[in-house]
């Protein structure tokens, strides 16, 4: 296990960057599609599964677009509600669409 030992006597400074959390991003972006408009995004972890839940929401008639760390997802213009099996396939998170689809 990794540890930082710090001893007393010295104050500690400096400055760090806390990236988004994928356990919380992947059910906020899901829930873009209950919108059914513009929806802004901060902090969104730039990892494979948010990649696929965009990927996902894109083939259901979303547009994402990505701009400076911010992500505009529109949704207001969803035209399917199936997921294709090789997206389904890429990300074993993708679940988390079912309560949003099912509107």
């Amino acid at each position: 296990m990794l540890s930082y030992i710090i001893e007393g006597g010295r104050k500690l400074e400096g400055e760090t960057f806390a990236s988004g959390s994928k356990n919380a991003s992947l059910p906020i972006i899901a829930a873009t599609i209950l919108n059914k408009g513009i929806t802004r995004l901060y902090n969104v972890p730039n990892i494979h599964d948010t990649q696929m839940m965009f990927e996902i929401l894109k083939k259901l008639g979303c547009k994402v677009k990505r701009n400076n760390g911010k992500i505009i997802v529109d949704s207001s213009e969803v035209n399917s509600h199936e997921i294709s099996h090789e997206l389904m396939r890429q990300m074993r998170s993708s679940v988390i669409m079912a309560g949003a689809l099912l509107r």
